[in-house]
């Protein structure tokens, strides 16, 4: 299983669109290094911004 995918890659496994999986790395600060994203940098990030969005709601 591989962990540096592309960004059409990982938006196929985090059932998303490319472009969102590009704003999202610009958003958190995720990087591209060489057309490649880190899968799992990439899902915690994510799962971070949704919980603090879920504290900031409570």
């Amino acid at each position: 299983m591989a962990v540096h995918l592309t960004p059409t890659e990982l938006a196929r496994e985090a059932g998303m669109q490319r472009r969102e999986v590009i704003a999202k790395c610009m958003e958190f600060g995720v990087p591209i290094f060489q057309g490649r994203i880190d899968k799992t940098l990439f899902l915690s990030s994510l799962k971070d911004a949704e919980r603090r969005r879920q504290l900031t709601k409570v």
